[in-house]
């Protein structure tokens, strides 16, 4: 992994990721930096790698359970192993109708213990907390051999104001 540039004051970095073992290894470091409350939005078309990272994730957490796409339940927890927060993969691409329609699955409730992660939930979830981290993975369209990645983390709000996402680029 590399960063092609430094980050910008407003808490956001660019990292090129060239493969999906490189992908998984930054959302372990990734869970580095994450602490109960956290909430983390995934951006990125089909196959861009969202569950890949969030698999790291989990793994970097120490969390029971194969962290696999939540396609069709929308969402799963995973509890931590030892003393981390649990992990909440929440799929928001089958739900359109924002927070109203999210709020059926409680996510306000777990979010103070948990660490949750909402793929396609641009739009949807950002009412839960004024402080997230929004991911945006852009892999090259209709080139499917391809596996490079950009990966751009932008932190919102005074929790993100004060991490320091350089690490993930080391």
């Amino acid at each position: 992994m590399e960063a092609p540039h430094d980050p910008t004051p407003d808490t956001t970095l660019k990292i090129i990721v060239n493969s999906p073992e490189q992908m998984g290894e930054l959302g372990r470091r990734l869970a580095k930096l994450l602490r109960p409350g956290d909430l983390v939005m995934l951006t990125g078309e089909l196959g861009a790698g969202k569950t890949t990272l969030t698999r790291g994730l989990g793994e970097g957490l120490g969390v029971r359970g194969a962290v696999t796409s939540p396609t069709f339940v929308i969402a799963r927890v995973h509890p931590s192993l030892g003393e981390g927060p649990p992990l909440v993969h929440v799929d928001a691409y089958r739900l359109g109708g924002g927070l109203d329609e999210m709020e059926d699955l409680d996510l306000d409730v777990s979010l103070p213990e948990s660490v949750i992660v909402v793929e396609w939930g641009d739009g949807k979830v950002e009412e839960l907390s004024d402080d997230r981290l929004r991911v945006l993975i852009h892999r090259a369209v209709g080139d499917t051999t391809d596996e490079v990645r950009e990966v751009t983390l932008s932190g919102v709000g005074a929790r993100w104001a004060e991490a320091d996402l350089t690490l993930l680029a080391a």
